[in-house]
């Protein structure tokens, strides 16, 4: 998976799914109406988040899961934000 055991290395790894979740919202409110649930796929991104910081953690990749979860607790803040500021 990662060869690198940093934080910045987490960090990244770290936004990666949200950042797909947010591509996968937009493109979905705009197209398709799924579901009445808009914040789902970012608590799914933040559930992936969690399982690879899990695994990471397991191989004691510490720096890397400790950047995984920055990255999860800024995206959860965030989606929060919004969220509480849309309605």
């Amino acid at each position: 998976m990662l060869n690198k055991n940093g934080f910045f290395t987490g960090v990244l790894a770290g936004i990666i799914f949200p950042v797909i979740a947010w591509i996968t919202a937009y493109y979905f409110s705009y197209n398709i109406y799924i579901i009445n649930k808009p914040a789902l796929p970012f608590f799914v991104a933040i559930a992936l988040n969690l399982i690879m910081m899990r695994i990471l953690l397991k191989k004691e990749f510490d720096q890397t899961a400790r950047g995984i979860m920055l990255a999860t607790f800024i995206v959860m803040l965030l989606v929060f934000i919004f969220k509480v500021h849309l309605r």
